[in-house]
């Protein structure tokens, strides 16, 4: 693996008009991107708190049919907690607590020595050592 995903790109194929740029790069990359265990939460909460409709079919297909099969979920495990723990702590101190879903993401990143992709790069932009890319460029 060499990317992690966050929500918003690995949801890009679902947009009305997704960026075809970043929509290249997930096939080009295809084998080398995972997501972590909250950003898979993130996708099934966003489905099932929809009715039932042709939008919540459409998600589900999409996390079923092609996540599922195609993309690993890693878990936050005991190094990343570790790693979240202190990031929030020294962000905190400086008074720039971030979202704890946005940390978990970037310590899942950062413990397996992945690059995350995000679209929201200001999101991630305070963690340490972490490397972010915005496929939309």
């Amino acid at each position: 693996m060499r990317y992690l995903l966050d929500t918003k790109t690995v949801s890009e194929p679902l947009r009305p008009r997704p960026n075809a740029t970043v929509l290249a790069r997930l096939q080009q990359c295809e084998g080398q991107i995972c997501i972590a265990s909250i950003v898979w939460h993130e996708l099934l909460f966003g489905c099932y708190r929809l009715p039932p409709s042709v939008r919540r079919t459409t998600i589900e297909r999409y996390i079923f049919q092609v996540v599922t099969p195609t993309v690993p979920i890693l878990t936050s495990d005991e190094h990343a907690a570790a790693w979240h723990a202190a990031e929030r702590a020294r962000l905190a101190a400086l008074g720039r607590t971030p979202p704890f879903a946005d940390g978990q993401i970037a310590a899942v990143a950062q413990t397996n020595q992945l690059i995350l992709v995000t679209i929201n790069t200001a999101d991630f932009g305070d963690f340490a050592g972490l490397v972010v890319e915005d496929w939309r460029e």
